[in-house]
């Protein structure tokens, strides 16, 4: 008896499987066609814009330019302190390291044998003035002996002459008592100049002699101080040039500033003044000493200590400083920077003159009003076409 179609049995599951997987791959087919655009059908990437790069546009400013110079402090002023007499020390009358006076007594030397000779010498003028006295009575009495021929004129040239020998007596007589006083004063040994003193050569009960080689102490004026520093005779021409064409300027009054790093790297926080240049170059070395004073009212700076001074040499008005990060070197050690002109990529050769404020200061290469490509520099390559975006902050510095 026929079976009718209703009435068949259902397939069994091994014979489902292969319909299954055969509607598992058309899916799987018809969805990756779907995805694929029309930059896959024609074989080639996505299309893409100019890259964005961070920029900053050079603005000319005013910079003050600093050479930075090694140099020693000296003292304003030095006075070794010699006795200018003969005789034991009786005392000292200063503290040694402290701080004294122009006049002020330091040594006081025996002055009993000057006090002898000066009460001498005051003795033998009242002798000279006695003896001008009576010349001068009888020269007054001849003339007018003479005048009624009473003595003869010999005489009376006799008599005048006389008056004019003690006369002249009487001058030497007070100059002995002037030197006699000069030395008793110089018993007592004063400060020259004021200033901080040194160490004593000697003590009490020393016997020091005239103008003797070995001075009993120092004395240095420390406030204000001087720092002598040295230049290149070529770096000297160099800003004169510069000075004479206008691309630096000096201040009104045409002393430049000066400030000091001392010798563990700390700044001096006084700041000083350029005093002048010396006249001639050293021969040796090529150098010129400059010299600048310091004002050291709590005597931080003492004679002799290693110091760095950054000297102002001049204003440049036009200034155009660049970040460092902006800057690097090709294989000759060339400086180089990127710039955007035009929506390109374009690699420029620089000059620089140093560091200024943590930015080169660049004289050539570049102008006033160029966008500087200071981000993104990696991924670039001159004649590339690049979008501008403004540069973060940190990268601008």
């Amino acid at each position: 008896m026929p079976t009718s179609p209703a009435t068949l049995p259902p397939p069994s599951a091994p014979a489902r499987w292969p319909l299954l997987a055969t509607l598992a791959l058309s899916l799987t087919a018809a969805a990756v066609l779907t995805a694929c655009g029309p930059a896959d059908a024609q074989g080639g990437p996505p299309a893409q814009g100019p890259a964005p790069v961070g920029v900053v546009k050079l603005q000319p400013q005013r910079v003050d330019l600093n050479a930075e110079l090694a140099g020693r402090t000296v003292a304003t002023q030095v006075a070794e302190v010699r006795p200018q007499v003969t005789g034991l020390v009786k005392a000292r009358a200063f503290t040694e390291g402290s701080e004294v006076k122009a006049g002020q007594l330091l040594y006081q030397i025996d002055p009993a044998s000057y006090q002898a000779a000066l009460d001498s010498a005051k003795a033998t003028l009242a002798k000279a003035e006695a003896n001008a006295t009576t010349a001068r009575l009888k020269a007054g009495r001849y003339v007018e002996l003479a005048g009624i021929d009473a003595v003869s004129k010999q005489l009376s040239d006799d008599a005048q002459a006389a008056l004019k020998q003690a006369q002249a007596d009487v001058e030497a007589a007070r100059a002995a008592v002037r030197t006699a006083q000069i030395d008793l004063d110089r018993t007592r040994v004063t400060a020259p100049v004021a200033g901080r003193i040194g160490r004593s050569a000697v003590t009490p009960g020393a016997l020091v002699t005239a103008n003797q080689a070995t001075a009993l102490a120092t004395v240095q004026q420390l406030d204000p101080i001087y720092v002598d520093v040295t230049q290149t005779s070529a770096e000297l021409l160099r800003l004169q040039r510069q000075l004479a064409d206008g691309t630096l300027q000096r201040d009104a009054a045409g002393q430049a500033r000066v400030k000091l790093l001392l010798e563990d790297g700390s700044s001096y926080p006084l700041e000083g003044r350029l005093q002048f240049s010396e006249v001639q170059v050293d021969p040796g070395s090529g150098s010129v000493t400059l010299r600048a004073q310091f004002p050291n009212p709590k005597r931080q700076l003492l004679p002799g200590m290693y110091v760095r001074a950054q000297v102002q040499t001049g204003t440049q008005a036009q200034a155009l400083l660049v970040p460092q990060a902006a800057v690097s070197r090709d294989a000759r050690g060339n400086a180089t920077a990127l710039v955007l002109k035009d929506g390109k990529v374009e690699a420029r050769l620089l000059q620089t003159a140093g560091v200024v404020q943590g930015q080169w200061l660049v004289t050539g290469g570049l102008a006033a009003g160029e966008q500087l490509i200071v981000d993104g520099l990696q991924r670039l390559r001159p004649g590339m076409p690049a979008q501008a975006v403004p540069a973060s902050a940190a990268a601008a510095r």
